[in-house]
């Protein structure tokens, strides 16, 4: 009965209610519990660094142009004496407004000098402009429009067509198409020297989710992987892999070998990888608590393991407030604060396994705690690793929506080519680069760049050399 009653709730959601999960976010849940004086205190100021550094950032984020406005020569008299003589008082008032330009394309003749010598058999022509394709009529910079626009802002390369039509350059969705393929082509040793660098760190986040391939009459489930780490810089490398299949082959393809933590769901698939001799399995506390609210509606005890799931992420806030995250004095609070935590949720899931059913949207949020909680509890002793695998979860939201948009991929060779641009594009936004810019400098330099250097052409990388490295390795936008 327990069961009807579980299946017909989760029903009543999916028909009548919001088709997003319900789940309250941790931080909102937070927020709304009472704070200590201490905590309030720890909060604001972290709110002010987030709200001083949002504001540096847009200051920055446009080019300024200085607009003058000239008194009309019908007012330029005093309002008080009438007199004409009017000097300047100081700079002038100043307002910022932020605008929109639309973007244009053009078309550039590029007009190569031949010199002849005046003996008749030499002639000297000056160098042709570099191409990401020999012979290809498009620039850089048009390629890297396209990428950013599929991989970063989901939209489907028929409906670009569509607006570079709008912008007076028309284009059909199959040379669109050849052009997204011939960047990825380009880029493969960059995005694939992207994956071996994820590979060789200590922590490593995984996850997957489906995406549909074309097939004859219909279409099949392919799947796309992500995984992704963070340098001890705090700068994010994000990598992806597609296949055909969910099995263990992808993962074991990709960190077969490796050691250290894998921050993964309980998903079997990636037993591959965390064998004795491989790396260790780290839980998800996210995917758990997912478990428990699902079982709310047949069982209201589940609050109280949501309960103490939510005072776990309460030590990693004040843990991050505090500027702790990855310290010693991290790993002290948790094994002070977290480990008590832990005992009493343990405590709790030892008294109710006997009293629900195995199967009941409950007993399996139990049963699933129970076998996972060795990869679960791990966190207390490493303080360099999380309490859940949201990053990787955040990583594949563009996905889903790419997939809402432009629905399936063509083949498995286009959802390799999708995987790995989406890589340097996710890699890009994780650290504040603009993808757009680093894709029109990247995709001609990654051509004749030395192999044993590929690491400086990494977005983090990318971007520091615009401010400390060469004048001639900078991004130059064309005039």
């Amino acid at each position: 009965m327990t069961s009807l009653e579980a299946k017909m709730a989760a029903l009543e959601r999916r028909v009548f209610g919001k088709r997003t999960e319900k789940l309250p976010p941790v931080a909102q849940e937070l927020k709304a519990r009472q704070d200590s004086p201490e905590e309030e205190r720890a909060r604001a100021a972290a709110a002010l660094r987030t709200r001083r550094a949002r504001a540096a950032r847009k200051a920055d984020a446009a080019v300024e142009r200085e607009v003058r406005h000239e008194v009309p020569a019908e007012d330029r008299h005093c309002p008080a004496c009438g007199s004409e003589e009017l000097n300047p008082l100081g700079e002038g008032r100043r307002t910022v407004v932020y605008e929109h330009v639309p973007a244009f394309f053009e078309k550039q003749v590029h007009v190569q000098e031949v010199l002849a010598c005046t003996c008749g058999r030499g002639v000297v022509t000056a160098p042709a402009p570099p191409k990401v394709v020999d012979k290809g009529e498009y620039g850089p910079g048009l390629l890297a429009h396209v990428v950013v626009s599929k991989c970063a802002d989901a939209m489907p390369l028929h409906r670009l067509a569509q607006r570079m039509e709008r912008g007076g350059v028309p284009m059909s969705r199959s040379t669109l198409t050849d052009l997204f393929h011939q960047s990825a082509s380009a880029v493969r040793p960059l995005s694939s020297y992207l994956l071996q660098r994820i590979a060789s760190a200590e922590v490593v986040w995984a996850d997957e989710t489906p995406l549909r391939v074309l097939d004859v009459k219909k279409t099949r489930r392919g799947y796309l992987w992500t995984f992704l780490t963070q340098t001890p810089q705090s700068e994010w490398l994000i990598g992806y892999r597609f296949s055909l299949g969910r099995a263990g082959k992808t993962p074991k393809d990709v960190l077969g070998g490796t050691t250290g933590a894998l921050v993964v769901d309980g998903y079997t698939g990636y037993n591959a990888v965390t064998l004795p001799e491989g790396r260790t399995r780290v839980g998800c506390w996210a995917h758990l608590r997912r478990r428990f609210f699902e079982a709310l509606p047949t069982a209201p005890e589940a609050r109280e393991a949501m309960d103490l799931i939510l005072e776990l992420y309460r030590v990693e806030a004040q843990a991050r407030d505090a500027g702790l995250v990855g310290t010693a004095a991290h790993r002290a609070l948790r094994q002070e604060s977290s480990t008590r935590v832990l005992v009493r949720l343990r405590t709790w899931l030892e008294v109710q396994t006997p009293r629900h059913p195995p199967k009941s949207p409950l007993g399996q949020a139990l049963s699933y705690a129970t076998k996972q909680w060795e990869a679960l509890t791990r966190f207390v002793e490493d303080p360099r690793l999380p309490l859940d695998n949201n990053r990787s979860e955040a990583a594949l939201r563009k996905a889903a929506l790419g997939r809402k948009n432009f629905l399936f991929v063509g083949h498995e060779t286009a959802g390799e080519n999708l995987a790995g641009l989406y890589a340097l594009v996710a890699t890009c936004e994780a650290n504040g680069v603009n993808p757009e810019a680093y894709l029109a400098d990247v995709l001609l330099r990654v051509q004749t760049h030395p192999n044993s250097r590929i690491a400086e052409l990494l977005p983090h990388e990318w971007k520091r050399q615009q401010t400390t490295g060469p004048p001639e390795s900078r991004f130059q936008p064309q005039p």
